[in-house]
């Protein structure tokens, strides 16, 4: 599973959104209606499937499904 399919999956398991609403662009708390505990929730999915350590602090500056998308790419060059 890439990186990508996921975040995507993580994103469609917690909000319970359709795969079409999860854009780049969209905001966590405001197009997905995400709050902290779903954010914590994300989080926990994504270190789980990927098998990676993403920084709380890093993860609590996202507020898009890009930004998302741009931390683990930063998290996985890392590796």
């Amino acid at each position: 599973m890439t990186d990508k399919e996921a975040l995507k999956h993580a994103i469609e398991r917690t909000l319970q959104v359709y795969s079409g609403e999860i854009l780049p662009e969209a905001t966590f708390e405001t197009a997905l209606g995400a709050d902290s505990i779903d954010m914590a929730q994300i989080l926990k999915l994504l270190e789980e499937e990927l098998s990676i350590t993403i920084p709380t602090e890093e993860w609590k500056k996202v507020r898009t499904v890009g930004d998302a998308q741009k931390l683990l790419e930063q998290v996985k060059s890392h590796d």
